[in-house]
């Protein structure tokens, strides 16, 4: 019975990941095809690559995503940073509940409904403060830090719901002040958290279409708009390597950042051994 349920278990789990891989590894190869059709191989080549590189439209568009996307996931790693450690530290206080409701609400709510209610609050803005002047780059990287800071505050809260306070009350019987105890104790504890919520907010603001084509104007054109207009006239090899490319980088981010956090974990796990061993 064992076997048989582990051979289903190994068979939905396989087929699983072919139904989600097997397409992004078809249009990895289809990339260094010869031909512009997509769906016909005529040989391998590269100057999808290369004409890719001489797209200034494509160009300009990473660049613009690339920018946002990090002021995005920086601002959106400290406003959920501040709240995680708002809801998890001091569990009882006026308007908890509202700002529970607050912080989850993007994770729950349609992304129509939020670029929609995001348009209106910014045309409202301008018109009585006069910022921010038109729909660009600004409005865009509030929007993503909108939402991306809910995602950022659910993985720094669960992580410092299994944080052993007694490390931080050790310290501060110690004479440390909170401040000291955060940046010396708390932050590099949480700090794998704080890297995933980075690369979350970095991808999740990267491929975002929704939000940003209602808080995007003239001349602020993301690379999944960019994409989108593209795809909407038929697929083309360029927009392979392009996805191929993207593609890439996010892997290699994920695979830096989960050996940093295996290379932590065990640096960690040897110093709580050491200082039991030293108790001893």
């Amino acid at each position: 019975m064992i076997g048989r349920r582990s051979f289903l278990i190994t068979t939905l789990m396989a087929f699983g990941f072919a139904f989600l891989y097997i397409p992004i590894l078809s249009m990895i190869v289809y990339s260094f095809n010869e031909s512009r059709l997509v769906t016909v191989w005529a040989g391998f080549s590269t100057k999808w690559y290369v004409e890719l590189v001489q797209n200034e439209q494509i160009l300009n568009a990473a660049k613009l995503s690339l920018q946002i996307a990090a002021i995005n996931a920086t601002g959106a790693v400290i406003l959920g940073t501040l709240a995680g450690l708002a809801l998890s530290r001091f569990r009882r206080f006026k308007g908890r509940t509202l700002m529970t409701g607050m912080t989850t609400a993007p994770l729950v709510m349609p992304e129509v409904i939020t670029g929609l209610s995001l348009l209106l609050l910014f045309v409202a803005m301008e018109q009585v403060f006069g910022w921010p002047a038109g729909r660009g780059m600004t409005t865009i990287t509030i929007a993503h830090m909108t939402f991306s800071m809910a995602y950022v505050t659910v993985v720094i809260q669960s992580r410092l719901s299994s944080l052993d306070e007694s490390l931080e009350e050790a310290a501060m019987d110690l004479g440390a002040k909170p401040a000291k105890v955060f940046l010396l104790i708390t932050l590099p504890i949480i700090f794998p958290a704080i890297l995933a919520g980075w690369l979350l907010a970095f991808t999740l603001s990267w491929d975002d279409l929704v939000i940003t084509s209602f808080v995007s104007g003239p001349g602020s054109s993301t690379l999944p708009l960019v994409i989108f207009s593209k795809v909407r006239l038929g697929v083309s090899p360029d927009i392979n390597a392009l996805a191929t490319i993207m593609v890439t980088i996010v892997a290699i981010g994920i695979v830096s950042a989960g050996l940093y956090m295996q290379r932590q974990e065990r640096r960690r796990e040897r110093d709580i051994q050491a200082a039991l061993a030293a108790n001893q």
